[in-house]
């Protein structure tokens, strides 16, 4: 093969080393996952929601999953790329104290938590779902990792069982992010999350034509999701990719992997 995305992280700094191969990694809007049903119990509880956020070590994750080719999320899909990114917007950090308090608040200390994951879901989905299996046990929280079939996870795992692990390549503009998978009733609204406040907004922002309104607008929807919704973002991740030294391209997309899945018609 000529090109490839997807590259194994922990073997990456082996093909780094062969003589032939060029290795890309390119920030943009990409980020993994851990939507959450919040239209069944015990997720339709918002203090179960934030302790499961905060229960998580998103800094070792970047460590040890992404082996440094990311950044940890906050719980919004907008990336510090995008133009309207929240960048003023405190970023959640691992607090297993809090997580506990808001877990007991919610009288859930007892549960177990099911996570469902597959390689399919990104590389290193399950690692990562262990991981933080080991980060909740420090608030006291479990979690039991359910490893699924790769084959059939999308039909059968995602937007099915009630937490799981997902990857999204992200989109270009606020509107079609949010549009996509967090507005009420939304196909791909992966967590059947529902915020009267957020798609208010989400309707105003598209007609706002004075920037820092809008920029406002914005803003304020990222800390709603970060606060109320039903999806964990841990973490965003660069697009590593792989290809021959014969090829050679211009500046690479952040849109989707492989050039912004361009590169059949823009490298040569």
């Amino acid at each position: 093969i000529h090109q490839m995305d997807r590259v194994d992280l922990k073997t990456v700094h082996l093909l780094k080393k062969m003589p032939g191969i060029v290795v890309d990694a390119t920030t943009g809007t990409a980020h993994y996952t851990i939507p959450m049903l919040v239209d069944q119990s015990p997720y339709n509880d918002n203090d179960v929601r934030t302790a499961l956020k905060l229960a998580i070590d998103r800094k070792a994750l970047v460590k040890t999953i992404l082996r440094g080719y990311g950044e940890a999320g906050n719980d919004h899909p907008i990336a510090p790329v995008n133009r309207y990114h929240a960048k003023n917007l405190a970023q959640r950090a691992y607090d297993p104290d809090k997580a506990k308090f808001h877990m007991s608040k919610a009288g859930m200390l007892d549960h177990v938590f099911n996570l469902h994951s597959a390689e399919s879901a990104f590389p290193g989905a399950t690692d990562a779902a262990v991981l933080i299996k080991e980060h909740a046990k420090k608030a006291g929280i479990n979690i039991n990792v359910v490893r699924e079939p790769s084959d059939g996870y999308w039909s059968n795992v995602w937007m099915k069982k009630e937490w799981c692990m997902c990857y999204w390549g992200g989109r270009p503009v606020e509107d079609m992010m949010f549009t996509v998978a967090y507005q009420t009733g939304a196909p791909w609204n992966d967590t059947h999350w529902s915020n009267k406040r957020f798609d208010e907004l989400l309707v105003a922002a598209r007609a706002e034509l004075d920037t820092d309104k809008r920029g406002k607008m914005y803003a304020e929807m990222q800390e709603i999701c970060r606060d109320d919704g039903g999806t964990v973002v841990p973490m965003f991740n660069q697009m590593v990719g792989a290809s021959s030294d014969k090829l050679d391209h211009g500046p690479l997309s952040g849109h989707m992997t492989m050039d912004g899945e361009r590169s059949a018609e823009r490298w040569w």
